[in-house]
């Protein structure tokens, strides 16, 4: 197995045992045994627990940023449309099996304390949402968008903790419905 084969190995593993069951609870050794990569290779390319759990965040990140843009643009002709798609996103999102919450406010609260360096990739990856939400709502009331952008930011955090600790994907469409409330009552 090559560099890049045996490193996403490691990653894909990190995310759906971190995800699953937090990251404290799982060992280096149970990542290695879901990876099949010798735990001195994972050692290699993560010296330390910290350093896997930070590319698995950033990693993340990534992944679920460009998802969530992806399908905002492909299910919105308009502004409007595509903030909204934000929320027909998430509530797919939510009904997928295995469905924990946000990877980064989960370990945020699992490490954010202790750790420098999830606290500064939890922090990254919302002003990153912040500032994708902000360039739709910057669309739709350019004069004036840091306000909407806040109270849509907490209609997405409220409804993926919301979703995560009901195990009922209906919070975005709940969130989706507020949103529409907010946007009538905004003049561009």
């Amino acid at each position: 197995m090559d560099h890049d084969e045996a490193r996403a190995r490691l990653l894909d593993a990190a995310e759906r045992l971190f995800y699953e069951r937090g990251i404290q609870a799982v060992g280096m050794d149970e990542i290695r045994t879901a990876s099949a990569v010798p735990l001195k290779r994972l050692y290699q390319y993560f010296p330390s627990k910290s350093h896997l759990v930070e590319e698995y965040l950033r990693r993340r990140d990534e992944r679920w940023r460009s998802a969530l843009a992806d399908y905002a643009s492909r299910h919105g002709a308009t502004p409007r449309e595509r903030l909204l798609a934000v929320f027909d996103w998430l509530h797919a999102w939510f009904a997928e099996p295995g469905f924990r919450g946000c990877a980064f406010i989960n370990a945020y609260g699992e490490l954010g304390a202790t750790s420098d360096a999830v606290a500064v990739t939890t922090r990254e990856h919302k002003d990153a949402v912040r500032a994708f939400v902000a360039g739709l709502v910057g669309e739709l009331h350019p004069a004036e968008p840091e306000p909407l952008t806040a109270q849509v930011m907490l209609l997405m955090d409220g409804a993926i903790t919301t979703a995560s600790l009901s195990g009922d994907p209906s919070a975005a469409r709940h969130a989706r419905a507020a949103a529409e409330t907010l946007l009538a009552a905004v003049r561009p």
